[in-house]
C-alpha cells in the first residue's frame, strides 16, 4: 500500500509538471508561429490587417500585435474596457508574460503599451484588493506580479489616453517614455481610499515631477491634465487622442533603427542614474561607454558615418 501511494504521488507530480510545460509552451509556440506567419506575409506583400487576427494568442485581458516598419514594434493594449482597464492580478500576469516574450524576441526593437481612448488604466482592481489583509499582502509581496515591467531591457513607450490613475499612473511610470493624448489625466488617488501608492507612486513620481508636485498629487488625490504633466516633466509629448498611438509607434520605429544592444546599454545607464550618486553614475556611464567599443555595432556605426552611408547594425 505504501509503495502504491508513493507511485501515485510520483505520477501526479509528473502530470503536474507536464501540465505546467504545456501551459507555458503553447502560448510561446503560438507567438512564434504568428511571427513566422507574419514574416511570410511581409515577404509576400500581404498587408498587416490580414495577419492581425493571429495577434492575441491565449490572453484574456490584453491584445498583443506587431506594428511599425517591418513589424519590429511590439504593441500591447490593455483590454478590460468595461472595467476601464483596471489592473487585476490576471491582467498583470498576462502583461508580464507578454513583455517577457517581446523582450526575448530578437526581431522586436521597442514596445508600445497603451489602453483605450477612454482609459489607459483607471487604477488597480479595487474589488480584488478590498478583502486583502496586511498578512496576505506581506506574505505574497503584493503586488509582486507588477515587477516584470521593470526588468524589460527593450524600451517601453506608454501611450496614455484617458485616465491613468493610481496603479495606471504607476504602470505608465514603469515605462521609459510617456506620450499622452490631450485628454489624458494622471493622478495618485489612493489617499482617498485610505491607503497609499504601492507600486512606485511615492518613489518614481518624485523623480519625475519633484517633491512638491508629488506631495500635492499623493496627499490630495487630485489629478493633473496631460498639459500639466508635460510641464511637470512626467510626459514627453502630448498629441491629439486619435494620433497618439501612431506617434508612439513612430518613435518606437526610430528606436528600432539603432542597435538593440546599444539601446539596451543606454537604457540601463539612464535607469541606473536614479540609484547612484553623480560621481558613481558618471563612473558607471563611462564603463558602459567603454564597453560599446567591444561591439561590432560601434565599429559599424562609426565606419558608416565616415563612409557617409546608413549603418547596418547587427545587434552584436
Amino acid at each position: 500500500h505504501y509503495y502504491l501511494s508513493e507511485f501515485s504521488i510520483q505520477i501526479e507530480e509528473r502530470l503536474n509538471m507536464f501540465r505546467a510545460r504545456v501551459t507555458n509552451t503553447i502560448p510561446n509556440c503560438l507567438y512564434a508561429a504568428r511571427g513566422t506567419i507574419a514574416a511570410s506575409q511581409r515577404a509576400a506583400g500581404v498587408p498587416w490587417r490580414f495577419h492581425k487576427a493571429f495577434s492575441n494568442g491565449s490572453y484574456s485581458n490584453i491584445v498583443v500585435e506587431k506594428r511599425g516598419a517591418d513589424d519590429r514594434v511590439g504593441l500591447v493594449q490593455l483590454n478590460r474596457p468595461k472595467a476601464l482597464n483596471a489592473l487585476c492580478d490576471e491582467l498583470m500576469i498576462e502583461l508580464g508574460e507578454a513583455m517577457e516574450t517581446l523582450d526575448s524576441d530578437p526581431y522586436i526593437g521597442a514596445i508600445v503599451l497603451t489602453g483605450s481612448t477612454r482609459a489607459f488604466a483607471a487604477g488597480a482592481d479595487i474589488k480584488e484588493m478590498q478583502p486583502l489583509t496586511f498578512k496576505s499582502c506581506y506574505n505574497s509581496n503584493f503586488p509582486c506580479s507588477w515587477d516584470k515591467m521593470s526588468s524589460v531591457k527593450k524600451p517601453i513607450i506608454a501611450a496614455v489616453n484617458g485616465f491613468a490613475l493610481g496603479g495606471g499612473c504607476e504602470l505608465a511610470m514603469m515605462c521609459d517614455i510617456i506620450y499622452a493624448g490631450s485628454k489624458a489625466s494622471f493622478g495618485q488617488p489612493e489617499i482617498t481610499l485610505g491607503t497609499i501608492p504601492g507600486a512606485g507612486g511615492t518613489q518614481r513620481l518624485v523623480k519625475a515631477v519633484g517633491k512638491s508636485k508629488a506631495m500635492e498629487m499623493c496627499l490630495s488625490g487630485e489629478r493633473i491634465s496631460a498639459e500639466e504633466a508635460e510641464k511637470a516633466g512626467l510626459v514627453s509629448k502630448v498629441f491629439p487622442p486619435e494620433e497618439l498611438v501612431d506617434e508612439a509607434i513612430k518613435l518606437a520605429d526610430k528606436i528600432c533603427r539603432h542597435s538593440k544592444l546599444t539601446v539596451a546599454i543606454c537604457k540601463e545607464a539612464i535607469n541606473t542614474s536614479f540609484e547612484l550618486t553623480l560621481k558613481e553614475g558618471l563612473h558607471f556611464e563611462k564603463r558602459l561607454f567603454h564597453a560599446t567599443f567591444s561591439t561590432e555595432d560601434r565599429k559599424e556605426g562609426m565606419t558608416a558615418f565616415m563612409d557617409k552611408r546608413p549603418a547596418n547594425f547587427t545587434d552584436s
